[in-house]
């Protein structure tokens, strides 16, 4: 079979090649991978640059895939052979608040998914939703799950409330979709006229061009009524870190899901009124298999279809993973299987 391996870091070595196909063991169901996107995290995994351990070489990369199940191993009773189904990145996460043995996370703890076939546990997938295709299903266990995972089961969202989303990566988009399912109210931010048209278009009530307005939290609060917002998804960390802080109202909730400017967050409890309006931090990063599954059903009950940037063929994969570190994309980087 053909799969994307690394046998040293660097994006610019990664080949794709021929492996034997994998026989699922016992608990174990194969996979016939049928797309995979990309995120962020695997161009520091790919690249070398990952804040933890890297993992062992030779190296298949790449968390989040889709694919129908080809083979069931022994004891299986919860799939059958062509079930169409998602990957779970932490694989053991099954329901409940996440805990500290919930480790083994897919292409960081173990091997990735940039493969025609894959063997995993029978807990760690999903059922996908039946209204996406391959390619939209792929873009959702860790986008699309982590903003479900902070606006639903931990900020409590509720209808009539605003969320504040930072720019068109994977996240915010799927913030911005779920919000609006949710009835809220949804302002983002961004840097070009394009996306501004693009948010718009995907149901934001009003966006803010951080060029134009560098103190964008200022522009959050004339927007809405000169108060703060709810809940929001701060992505990119060291550099917005403070105005995220600044455009929330009190008793409001703040999710860091990203790193992208640096993972230092410089926050002054006073200046930023932290103890006096009842602000909450919480830590994100995707959620459990049950959640996912109720995820995928409001997806289908909604109609939301996710937004992808650009589909790339499996030889191909270069360009793709050049494309999400370059950072300029409106949604989600997909690689055919």
């Amino acid at each position: 079979m053909k799969a994307v391996q690394l046998h040293q870091f660097g994006i610019k070595n990664l080949q794709v090649i021929e492996i034997p196909k994998p026989s699922p063991k016992r608990g174990e169901v194969l996979v016939r991978i049928k797309a995979v996107s990309l995120n962020y995290l695997d161009v520091l995994l790919t690249s070398g640059n990952f804040y933890k351990d890297l993992p062992p070489l030779p190296y298949t990369p790449a968390s989040d895939g889709a694919g129908t199940i080809e083979a069931l191993g022994e004891d299986v009773s919860t799939w059958k052979v062509g079930d169409r189904v998602a990957v779970q990145y932490v694989q053991n996460w099954v329901k409940g608040d996440f805990q500290k043995e919930y480790h083994t996370r897919v292409a960081w703890q173990t091997q990735g998914v940039l493969a025609e076939y894959v063997c995993l546990p029978e807990y760690g997938i999903v059922k996908a939703p039946d209204n996406l295709s391959f390619e939209e299903v792929s873009t959702l266990p860790i986008a699309a799950v982590t903003a479900w995972h902070a606006l639903i089961n931990q900020a409590h969202l509720q209808p009539g409330q605003t969320v504040l989303t930072q720019g068109t990566g994977g996240v915010s988009i799927f913030a911005l979709q779920l919000a609006k399912a949710a009835g809220a109210k949804v302002i983002a931010t961004t840097s070009t006229r394009e996306k501004e048209r693009k948010l718009l278009e995907l149901g934001a009530d009003a966006v803010i061009n951080y060029t134009a307005h560098p103190e964008w939290h200022q522009e959050v609060l004339r927007l809405n009524n000169g108060e703060g917002v709810e809940v929001t998804l701060d992505i990119a960390g060291t550099k917005t870190i403070e105005q995220s802080l600044l455009s929330l109202k009190e008793n409001g909730f703040l999710a860091t899901a990203g790193f992208i400017s640096g993972s230092a967050l410089p926050i002054d409890i006073h200046k930023h009124s932290i103890n006096l309006s009842f602000i909450r931090i919480q830590g994100l990063a995707t959620g459990s298999a049950e959640s996912f599954s109720k995820m995928n059903r409001a997806i289908e009950v909604n109609h939301i279809h996710p937004v992808i940037d650009t589909v790339y063929t499996l030889e191909e994969v270069k360009e793709a993973y050049q494309r999400i570190e370059k950072g300029d994309m409106v949604g989600k980087i997909v690689i055919s299987v």
